[in-house]
């Protein structure tokens, strides 16, 4: 596949890849099954889907393997005289993680066909995490690829790939609806199938090149545009299907245009790498020939500022995971995914309930379940981009990662508020800003921390997220509004079966705020001395 290879085809390859591994955001289709044919308790469902945010938000694993297997500064240099190079490189990630998924899937699919007995609880808790952390290899290596292949427009792409992984559930989702519908054993079983079989065929695509010296924005533009196409259109099926029923041939006919759609990012990819060729040869693969990027390095007076990154951290360093833990920075980003990234996982695993509360019919309430994925899949696209124009215009990341958590404290009050409308309003202010956080923390990570270990310690800082979501999920939300339900059949109506666990969730939002917005300023000088003089080379 060496002949298809170049940056833009990576870039495809990576969002085909993304699209077909959120498999973890289709528990509801087959829990169902799951619990029936195992004789599960909801406690016990409860359990494996713990097991699978889990497995699907730990990926230190996979940013270990990445930083392994994928040569970097001197052992650049070196793998450009051996011949064994190959070995190497992104797509020894993107395999492991195509194993994991199928390996995992396969079994929980066996398990409910009864092609196997039956079994034990923790063992099938071991396959929904496997299954799941496959998805975290797979997005660990789009995410870093794609960041070290555009640095100068890291936020863009970082937002283009976890847009897509945002996006996947409700693909898949149509994927079953069309070809799958009332048959969920079949589809765990393309679920095991489909994302490994696209993996193994893009993984040689998925590589790192050398940065050129010219401007990617016209064509990451152009990926964005059909990224945009595309989900508008999957809200307007989705929105469509909610209203009733389709027939067999309408829903054939969507998803053939939705794969047409989706098929666009590879006309973009030979397109792009056709323009780029006439300027310039094609950049060698950093797997088998290409120097490392050196960042310019300020006068040595510049850089001498205490009590700061600056300290620790100079402008050709790469801190490794333990390094990382030793700086205060690390735990604000840390606290700021719990409180932030944990309250607004809350607010997306009790929508139903909350819309059920207020008195929102069925349909509304499947309307904005549905559309979630959109709002998500805005906040992580959009974020990217807007965070990439404020740096540069001279503004660091963490400010806008401080604003986001501000509108994050709005959508929670107007949730606990219960005026009219608010169902319209709340959850969609805090989708957005969720996936925003989504899009900004594995940058902010790569620019505070370096490149080099980036995977493997942003990973451990998204950990966080699934802790932060059981606490106020089910220590919080979960136990106010049982305090607060019916005894009989264990449901309430009103405002005030939610309103104190949001006033709660926009208070310790709040505090993140208030991380966020130390780190903003404890890391301004950081930024203006090293991360914008870094982009300013890139540009250069």
């Amino acid at each position: 596949m060496d002949w298809l290879a170049n940056r833009w085809t990576g870039v495809a390859a990576g969002i085909w890849i993304q699209w077909s591994c959120g498999a973890s955001y289709t528990f509801s289709i087959y829990s169902p099954i799951l619990k029936s044919t195992q004789n599960y308790n909801q406690s016990t469902l409860d359990t494996v889907s713990v097991f699978k945010d889990i497995g699907a938000n730990f990926g230190v694993l996979s940013g270990l393997l990445y930083s392994a297997v994928t040569p970097y500064g001197d052992r650049l240099l070196s793998s450009n005289k051996s011949k064994g190079s190959s070995l190497g490189g992104p797509w020894i990630v993107v395999a492991a993680g195509a194993v994991q998924i199928f390996v995992g899937f396969f079994f929980i699919w066996a398990s409910v066909v009864g092609l196997i007995h039956q079994p034990p609880v923790p063992v099938m808790c071991f396959f929904a995490w496997l299954a799941a952390n496959g998805q975290a290899f797979l997005n660990t290596t789009n995410v870093v690829t794609g960041l070290r292949n555009f640095p100068q427009y890291s936020g863009t792409i970082i937002g283009i790939m976890k847009g897509f992984l945002g996006l996947s559930g409700a693909i898949l989702i149509q994927l079953y609806h069309t070809f799958f519908d009332g048959d969920p054993a079949t589809f765990l079983l393309m679920l095991a199938c489909l994302p490994a079989t696209i993996s193994v065929l893009f993984m040689y695509l998925v590589r790192i090149y050398q940065v050129q010296d010219c401007d990617y924005r016209k064509h990451l533009d152009d990926f964005s545009v059909v990224t945009v196409i595309i989900v508008v259109y999957l809200m307007f099926i989705i929105i469509l299907q909610n209203f009733g029923s389709l027939p067999y041939w309408a829903r054939v006919f969507a998803f053939v245009v939705l794969m047409v759609l989706l098929a666009l990012p590879f006309g973009i990819a030979v397109k792009a790498h056709w323009e780029d060729s006439r300027i310039f040869s094609q950049a060698p693969s950093i797997e088998t020939a290409a120097p490392s990027i050196e960042y310019h390095e300020l006068p040595r007076e510049e850089v001498q500022v205490q009590d700061t990154l600056l300290d620790v951290l100079p402008l050709e360093q790469e801190m490794n995971l333990l390094q990382a833990m030793c700086t205060v920075e690390f735990w604000m980003l840390f606290v700021t995914m719990i409180a932030g990234l944990g309250s607004g996982l809350s607010m997306i695993n009790n929508m139903s309930q909350i819309g059920e509360s207020l008195g929102y019919s069925a349909i509304e309430i499947g309307n904005m379940v549905s559309l979630w994925s959109m709002w998500n899949f805005l906040g992580r696209f959009a974020g990217g981009r807007v965070s990439d124009y404020i740096m540069e215009r001279g503004w660091p990341r963490p400010l806008l990662l401080t604003v986001t958590l501000g509108f994050t404290i709005l959508g929670h009050l107007i949730i606990a508020s219960g005026f009219p409308g608010n169902f319209y309003l709340g959850p969609v202010l805090v989708g957005i800003c969720y996936g925003t956080n989504w899009s900004l923390m594995p940058t902010i990570t790569s620019e505070i921390f370096g490149v080099k270990h980036m995977g493997t310690i942003f990973n451990t800082i998204a950990a966080s997220s699934p802790l932060g979501s059981y606490i106020l999920s089910v220590r919080v939300v979960g136990y106010i509004y049982d305090k607060e339900a019916n005894k009989e059949d264990n449901s309430c109506f009103g405002i005030h079966c939610f309103m104190l666990s949001f006033l709660i969730l926009a208070g310790v939002t709040f505090l993140a705020f208030l991380v966020s917005l130390a780190l903003y300023f404890r890391t301004r000088r950081f930024y203006k001395l090293v991360v914008l003089n870094r982009l300013k080379h890139y540009a250069r």
